[in-house]
């Protein structure tokens, strides 16, 4: 999921006290941007008479030990671990003694970015920053005014420290879990002070993540490996021509499989419902199911490519218009131009969609891999007919989201069968259909144009595209009782749904230029333009979403720029970055450890690019080489970035180098095609992913910053395509102006 704008989250907000129903007293945060806070005046209390919960993300119990509250999923980026950190550095607390818990489904716990509790845009640290400093903050104030009270002391005399109350002047001290029937009663501070960056003693520090032991020794519960009582298994097969309906079922051999206990039409599928999962995986292969095409004719990457080479000479939206680019390209300078092509992508996520829904008569239950459990509840809510207060989200590890779990296709699926048959059921997807009914990174066609002057600087720079936005996808892809599916309901009916839609739509063209038309070069005159078309392939959110297209096709075209000018890349990207400081730190930082222009290895060759995604500036130079046959070797990846205040350096690492693999069996591996409607890759065998001994060494480089922590899970996939094409280019002196590259190209 991605969004432009971003509520700003910060200690003004936390001011609200009040009572959680059946849980004991919270402090509650006000998490709609742009609403007046509250002010408080209730006072904390104990849960049971032993925990204590003073807000909605703390819970210290009488061992000292502290459960963080997470709202947000833990899909491998490390996000329980570096939110604990934000909390128990503030907190002070006893680092051992942290232990966390998702938060359920609950508005308290909406991400400010997308207005919904859900997980996307690398947005979970720098929307916590403020929120989670202030809870953590207060709480230790909370804690050292209870044992100041104990000790009949003043509370300037006292300091908090790895979990414990210390009295200077008597020695006396107190571990929180002491203070905990104390502190029941008082009130807590609305603006508490918060660390400097100075006293930090747990931010910036490389500590081992919270849930390494768990998944290390197999106890980690992904969506996967959820068991209840009583609970039956759902395999399904979807249509194989994409838009179609279930049209008519012959049963009769499913009926009769072991095992089987119902069989369940959808709109689009038809499910088995079977005691294990195997038998409803046997049995689907027996239905015999007539498929309703639509009337249009089903696409094909030929038709698509041939429509949109038609219509990128319409006009479309103008995105972004700066200075006069017609009349500036009129003016004698050097022009050059070049076509870009971006396929369809799939997210392949290591575990394939699932989701074990229960519907009961008045309630509804999920055990779910989400990144948006704000969307499922109000998916389940909606189908089941109840309040949102009557559906529960259990939210479970996640092996792997990219975007794909932000959209929740397969949890309306769950729940309609669950509702069908009267009980639990697990529903699991096959491999192949995970793949064929993705929600796919949108396709893309691009004209770049640019004039340069007699010093081989771009005057002038006009990028058209034709394609489809993740934001169209969104809109599109939900079956029309809760379209579209992740729109609260609140705003899904009368002008509150024509008022979304048209915020939306209208959104869509900028969503769909992302890492264009944000571009920090300092370019006179640019023209950014798009022409939106969904030719019928369903699309949705893909790590990084439009920068890792845009990023390509710009950073490419900025290589042909510097060839063209004959500039050096890296020197005609610093002389049109003067006024983005950071960009340059970061680029200069990456040709520094790159050894950029210096002699290396016959044979191995370098390319740059440089992309900012959600306020974080990356650079990254590839070294490459190119066999007779024409396959690429990338034999280092050196990336910079600036991402504000480093939460954990171990995290930030790990995610740029997921995403730089992530990003490379996009640009060497794998894609998606279409023919007649149908999707040709169905596992691994026709979509490969990048293998170990195929991946980079990475080389990883952090600016020092004391700014607000920026975004880092998506930073790694948008300069890594073209830092190895552009290096390609060096190598081989052929220009890849489409993706994956195919060695075919590169010989002879």
């Amino acid at each position: 999921m991605h969004q432009e704008s971003r509520g700003n989250i910060t200690r003004r907000h936390f001011l609200k006290v009040s009572f959680a129903a059946g849980t004991g007293l919270m402090v509650g945060l006000n998490l709609s941007p742009g609403s007046a806070p509250a002010i408080a005046d209730d006072t904390v209390r104990l849960i049971d008479n032993k925990i204590l919960e003073p807000n909605s993300w703390i819970r210290i119990h009488p061992d000292s030990t502290v459960t963080v509250m997470i709202n947000h999923s833990e899909m491998g980026q490390g996000i329980t671990t570096a939110l604990s950190m934000i909390v128990a550095e503030e907190l002070a607390a006893d680092w051992s003694k942290i232990k966390t818990e998702i938060a359920p489904a609950a508005a308290v716990y909406k991400n400010p970015a997308f207005g919904i509790q859900a997980t996307g845009g690398s947005t979970s640290v720098e929307t916590s920053w403020d929120l989670l400093r202030t809870a953590g903050a207060a709480t230790r104030e909370l804690l050292v005014s209870a044992a100041a009270a104990n000790w009949d002391v003043p509370v300037s005399e006292c300091r908090s420290e790895n979990g414990v109350v210390y009295h200077t002047p008597s020695g006396k001290s107190a571990v929180y879990g002491e203070l905990l029937e104390k502190a029941a009663g008082m009130k807590i501070s609305e603006n508490p002070q918060l660390k400097s960056s100075e006293d930090f003693s747990l931010i910036g520090k490389r500590i081992p993540r919270l849930d390494s032991a768990v998944k290390a020794r197999g106890r980690a519960v992904y969506g996967i490996d959820v068991q209840l009582p009583d609970l039956l298994n759902a395999a399904l097969v979807h249509a194989p021509i994409l838009g179609a309906k279930v049209k008519s079922v012959n049963d009769s051999s499913a009926k009769s499989s072991p095992g089987v206990r119902h069989i369940v039409a959808l709109d689009s599928a038809v499910a088995i419902v079977a005691d294990t999962f195997w038998q409803a995986k046997q049995a689907v292969e027996l239905l015999s199911i007539e498929w309703n095409p639509l009337p249009q004719s089903a696409p094909g990457l030929q038709t698509i490519r041939s429509r949109w080479e038609e219509l990128i000479q319409t006009t479309g939206k103008m995105v972004r218009d700066d200075g006069n680019v017609s009349k500036a390209m009129k003016k004698g300078l050097k022009k050059i131009s070049a076509v870009y092509t971006l396929p369809y992508q799939a997210h392949a996520c290591p575990e394939p969609m699932n989701c074990t829904a229960h519907v009961r008569k008045d309630s509804c239950e999920i055990w779910v891999p989400t990144q948006a459990q704000g969307v499922a509840q109000d998916i389940a809510a909606s189908i089941c007919g109840l309040s949102l207060d009557k559906v529960q989200v259990h939210t479970t590890y996640l092996g792997g989201g990219f975007g794909r779990r932000g959209v929740s296709d397969f949890v309306a699926e769950a729940v309609q069968i669950s509702r069908a048959v009267k009980a639990p059921v697990k529903l699991l997807w096959t491999r192949e259909e995970d793949m064929r009914n993705d929600r796919y990174r949108p396709a893309s066609f691009n004209i770049l144009e640019a004039g340069l002057d007699r010093n081989g600087l771009p005057k002038a720079l006009s990028h058209r595209a034709v394609g489809s936005s993740e934001i169209d996808g969104i809109i599109k892809e939900a079956a029309p009782a809760f379209l579209p599916t992740w729109l609260p309901r609140r705003i899904k009916n009368g002008v509150g749904k024509i008022a979304a839609g048209f915020i939306l739509r209208s959104q869509s063209a900028e969503d769909a230029m992302g890492g264009s038309a944000t571009m920090a070069y300092n370019i006179e005159n640019i023209r950014i333009e798009h022409i939106k078309d969904n030719p019928g392939v369903p699309v949705g959110a893909w790590r990084s979403v439009a920068y890792s297209r845009n990023g390509f096709v710009v950073e490419s075209f900025m290589d042909e720029i510097a060839k063209s000018g004959l500039k050096d890349p890296i020197e005609l990207r610093l002389q049109l970055l003067k006024e983005a400081p950071r960009h340059c730190n970061v680029l200069k930082l990456a040709a520094e450890k790159s050894g950029w222009g210096k002699s290396r290895t016959a044979g191995v060759y370098q390319g740059v690019a440089l992309q900012e995604f959600h306020d974080t500036p990356a650079a990254m130079v590839a070294d490459i080489s190119v066999s007779d046959n024409g396959r690429v070797k990338v034999h280092r990846v050196v990336c910079a970035v600036d991402c504000g205040t480093v939460i954990n350096p171990k995290i930030v690492e790990a995610q740029l180098v997921g995403g730089i693999i992530f990003g490379l069996t996009a640009t060497l591996k794998s894609s998606i095609t279409v023919e007649k409607g149908r999707v040709q890759q169905s596992n691994f065998d026709e979509f490969p992913l990048l293998r170990i001994d195929e991946a980079p060494q990475v080389d990883v480089y952090i600016a020092d910053s004391k700014e607000t922590p920026s975004g880092i899970g998506e930073v790694g996939v948008p300069p890594i395509a073209p830092a190895v094409t552009n290096a390609i280019f060096a190598a081989t002196g052929k220009r890849i102006r489409s993706l994956p590259v195919n060695p075919a190209d590169l010989v002879g």
